[in-house]
């Protein structure tokens, strides 16, 4: 199923991919300056997922596919900045394209990632082999040590982007969907809290604020991110705008509670304080493909990953986080 997305996107956007790449390095003299980490690229694999591991600073997974992730296979990489600046500590293949990747929180070795095949992929690290697991219940929560799936949510009638758990109540989950819904969810109950009708588009992230209990973000295909109160969901409580074409992934800020930044098929990494009367801080492009992964070190203040279907994973900090906001 993502295979079959990611060729229908490919194939909507060969329109324009190939302008955009063409100005790309011309407008970055005019975007923001993008300092403090380095550049690897994975010849061959164009990026969907990057995430800095909670346990190792400077330590990053990447997931990654062949083929822009029509078709072949995929690859997880794990990569650490050092002084000369990013290595590549290991790799793994996958029989099919890989387009996520999470850390597990009970083991600084321990991987998950997700795969065009509708599998989960357990992996270890320390280990040369892997994966150590494989889930075929991509729907599904469930449990390493149960090996099957604990619960089963159903509501969503599209395809679902994006699921974080909230980082303040135990048990409690959000999901942005293709059907144009933010979905709250409880563990306990086995069904859904809350149906926000967030966009008017298909919905391809969304993320809890470290902050604030109540307060989530999503950006979506209409190019806008909208931050949502959940004691009032009658309208969001602010409304971004400045992408171009469909927002891939959001991230809020660890450090700082009015803070995220945004990465686009537009080719560009956005960074935004929701508080201030001109919300958008910088843009970065340093990319010439589709940016789908991005995160913010919980290690490094100011600290950024990225990567694109342009092969490349970078590590940088934005002028806008490399002073105080």
């Amino acid at each position: 199923m993502a295979a079959a997305r990611s060729f229908s996107i490919a194939r909507r956007a060969g329109r324009f991919r190939r302008g955009l790449r063409a100005s790309a390095a011309a407008r970055a003299g005019a975007m923001g300056t993008a300092g403090g980490g380095g550049t690897l690229r994975l010849p061959g694999l164009h990026g969907y997922a990057a995430e800095f591991s909670p346990y190792w600073p400077g330590r990053v997974a990447c997931a990654a596919a062949q083929n822009y992730g029509i078709a072949g296979c995929g690859a997880l990489a794990v990569l650490e900045q050092n002084e000369a600046g990013i290595v590549l500590l290991r790799s793994f293949d996958w029989n099919d394209g890989l387009f996520d990747v999470t850390w597990s929180e009970n083991n600084e070795n321990v991987l998950i990632t997700s795969s065009g095949d509708g599998s989960l992929q357990i992996w270890d690290t320390a280990k040369t082999k892997g994966p150590l697991q494989v889930y075929k219940e991509h729907t599904q929560e469930w449990d390493p040590a149960v090996g099957k799936s604990l619960c089963t949510f159903k509501g969503h009638e599209g395809v679902i982007y994006s699921t974080i758990w909230s980082p303040h109540i135990p048990g409690c989950f959000a999901s942005a969907s293709g059907d144009q819904t933010l979905r709250v969810w409880d563990v306990k109950t086995a069904g859904v809290k809350l149906v926000i009708p967030a966009h008017q588009a298909e919905i391809l992230s969304c993320d809890w604020c470290k902050y604030d209990e109540n307060l989530l973000v999503t950006g979506a295909v209409d190019c806008s991110l909208k931050g949502w109160d959940l004691r009032n969901i009658r309208q969001p409580v602010f409304f971004l705008l400045g992408h171009t074409y469909a927002i891939r992934r959001v991230k809020f800020s660890p450090f700082h509670a009015t803070l995220l930044a945004s990465c686009s098929y537009d080719f560009t990494v956005r960074f935004w304080d929701f508080s201030r009367p001109n919300p958008l801080l910088e843009t970065v492009e340093h990319h010439t493909e589709f940016t789908c992964g991005l995160d913010l070190s919980h290690h490094n203040r100011g600290q950024v990953v990225d990567c694109a279907w342009d092969e490349l994973v970078k590590i940088y900090t934005p002028s806008c986080l490399a002073v105080p906001v």
